[in-house]
């Protein structure tokens, strides 16, 4: 089974966007996992997984992971029985962006979904580095596995209005599939541009989008303004199928990058009053554990399909930002009475962990 998943201010830091500054700080390809500790007990590990990884995306196939994540340059996967392993993963680069053009530089968060009977790569990139005309775009691959075959690039994803868009992710609810992204109201700085909201739009297939987007969620509490970005939008459901929407809120370049929580009740997914945010964050920085920025994450479950599990990056020290420091880590979560999600406090790297269980 395939999971189907639902990731500024101008003035201060040329919206950073998508959680990064430059193609640069964004790459993790130059950097080797030589650093990363080995565990120290049998049978455990220890995070970070890999020593640079921003915007870490997962999907479980049926046998193995896949996992990608910004290098800023191109596209990559690394491919895993077991992700607590990931360092020992061999990885392909699938796609290398033009010299020149309206999505050649600047490639940002990466989703990967399996939809219908084809792989769909998701990213957000530019021109010329250029920040106002930064948008979503896909490519299609029909292999059996996406480490196989070929991949099609299949353009633009947009809805109508067609302004800035970047983490683009995809959710299936009631056999239908929508797109949620990060976006701007205008380019016009008058009218909002640079403050990120998310927005979603029905997709009349994996590459094209009906209609005009709606906006769900916009920074409003006092966690979500050290930067005012809702961002980084993933979707995962509690073992009674309620789903939720997960988002990164504050500047990724603050200590305050964390996780916030949207609630869907179940109605039009197109309708705002659908989507309740909750007043508080789900996930944020760890002082005592020296972890800083959590964010930018998505789920996977566990090889026997028993445990939830939760991707996502932060920096080891205060004031790291958006650039390579930032590093991949996974740690269990679980579900209260009510079904609310608890993550639980970020876990220091010293601490030793029980890998997601398996059936071996």
């Amino acid at each position: 089974m395939y999971f189907k998943f639902l990731v500024i201010p101008v003035l201060i830091l040329n919206v950073l966007g998508g959680c990064s500054q430059t193609d640069e700080k964004r790459s993790s390809d130059n950097n080797t996992d030589d650093e990363i500790e080995t565990p120290g007990e049998e049978n455990t590990f220890t995070n970070p997984l890999l020593s640079s990884g921003a915007d870490p995306w997962v999907i479980k196939g049926e046998e193995s992971y896949f996992y990608t994540h910004t290098t800023g340059n191109n596209l990559r996967l690394w491919k895993t029985e077991h992700m607590e392993d990931l360092h020992n993963a061999n990885s392909k680069a699938i796609w290398i962006p033009p010299t020149e053009g309206g999505y050649s530089t600047q490639i940002w968060a990466p989703e990967l979904h399996h939809i219908d009977d084809g792989w769909y790569m998701y990213f957000a990139a530019t021109s010329k580095n250029s920040d106002a005309n930064r948008r979503m775009f896909v490519l299609e691959n029909t292999a059996d596995s996406p480490m196989d075959g070929d991949w099609e690039f299949k353009g633009k994803i947009a809805d109508e209005t067609d302004k800035w868009a970047i983490d683009g992710t995809v959710v299936e609810i009631n056999e239908e599939n929508y797109f949620v992204w990060s976006g701007w109201r205008s380019t016009n700085p008058e009218e909002n541009s640079g403050i990120q909201q998310l927005y979603i739009a029905k997709m009349e297939n994996p590459w094209t989008l009906e209609g005009s987007r709606v906006m769900i969620s916009e920074p409003n509490y006092n966690w979500e303004k050290n930067g005012l970005v809702n961002e980084g939008p993933v979707a995962w459901e509690n073992p009674d199928g309620d789903l939720f929407l997960f988002y990164s809120a504050s500047g990724c370049w603050t200590d305050d990058y964390k996780i916030g929580v949207l609630s869907y009740n179940g109605e039009n997914p197109l309708d705002p009053d659908s989507w309740e945010k909750q007043a508080a964050p789900v996930f944020e920085k760890n002082e005592a554990n020296s972890i800083y920025g959590p964010g930018h994450n998505s789920f996977f479950k566990s090889p026997d399909g028993t445990e939830d599990w939760i991707l996502y990056h932060a920096n080891d020290n205060s004031g790291d930002g958006c650039g390579g420091d930032r590093k991949p880590r996974i740690q269990k979560i679980s579900w209260d009475e009510n079904g609310f999600p608890d993550f639980g406090t970020p876990v220091s790297r010293n601490e030793q962990l029980t890998p997601p269980s398996s059936e071996e």
